[in-house]
């Protein structure tokens, strides 16, 4: 699945902060997959303020190919058909 920077952390903050120990795993292997490292911080300008996540606006298409399973796609679904359910979807997550 590509993602650009911005799918990248709008999918880490969609991922559940709790489920069972098989799908903890999961979660976890998704966000660590989705996040930036440190040679994109450096090359993206990537920052921190407050709450949210800047980077340098050149950066903002470049994407990275991030394995998920089928499992992991069930997952981001069902989190995705939560907030469609409680009508929270956004602009930044409809891409998703």
């Amino acid at each position: 699945m590509k993602l650009n920077l911005l799918e990248r952390v709008m999918l880490i903050s969609i991922l559940p902060q709790e489920a069972n120990f098989v799908d903890l795993k999961i979660v976890n292997d998704l966000r660590m997959a989705a996040s930036f490292t440190e040679k994109e911080v450096k090359e993206y300008g990537i920052t921190t303020d407050e709450d949210r996540v800047n980077w340098l606006p050149e950066a903002a298409e470049k994407q990275k190919d991030i394995d998920v399973g089928a499992r992991g796609i069930e997952i981001i679904t069902k989190a995705l058909t939560k907030l469609n359910d409680e009508e929270k979807l956004s602009a930044q997550t409809y891409t998703l």
